[in-house]
């Protein structure tokens, strides 16, 4: 599986909120996001440009790996994502494992994310607005696509919604490396 994904800053979330719904788009359940990376002890992720996160849904774990980035303006990579739950209901076992197999504990990222279901002909595409702790508002559009032959044709559809969404501001940055950075949105 491959992500395919565009992030934007976003100035008012009330007027993509807006634009959203005049396209037929519908909100569902909110959450909070805890993502927890950890950097390979024998390889920096940051010059890799690969990600290994412990994301816990309200508390629920999952395991996420992303891959490196393939070439272009959209962000496409390769992601691997599982539940840890039931057996490890918290994360905290396995990010024990990581730990005493010599991964480092990076940096947590929080953020309330309201996703949004959208009609046809953008219902393979998924919205979501991140309120993301220290940085601000932001929006992604996002596809998960099946191999790297589809990964254009994905991009080709974000780039039309945004247009249509009047999202302008690109951020190629991940929320961790802009929170490494101090980035404030």
């Amino acid at each position: 599986m491959f992500e395919v994904e565009q992030k934007y800053h976003v100035d008012s979330t009330e007027e993509l909120i807006s634009k959203l719904a005049s396209i037929g788009a519908t909100a569902l359940e909110q959450q909070s996001h805890a993502d927890t990376y950890y950097n390979h002890p024998s390889r920096d992720f940051a010059e890799t440009r690969e990600a290994l996160r412990i994301r816990r849904v309200d508390g629920k774990p999952l395991i996420t790996y992303k891959g490196q980035k393939l070439p272009g303006v959209i962000k496409a990579r390769q992601e691997m994502e599982w539940r840890l739950d039931p057996g490890d209901r918290d994360g905290n076992q396995t990010e024990a494992l990581l730990v005493a197999l010599g991964f480092r504990r990076v940096e947590t990222v929080n953020k309330v994310r309201q996703t949004f279901d959208l009609p046809k002909p953008w219902s393979k595409l998924v919205v979501v607005i991140d309120q993301v702790e220290t940085l601000g508002s932001f929006a992604e559009i996002e596809m998960v696509v099946e191999d790297s032959d589809s990964v254009e044709d994905a991009r080709n559809q974000i780039s039309e919604l945004a247009g249509k969404l009047n999202l302008n501001d690109a951020e190629s940055r991940s929320y961790l490396r802009m929170v490494l950075e101090g980035a404030g949105g």
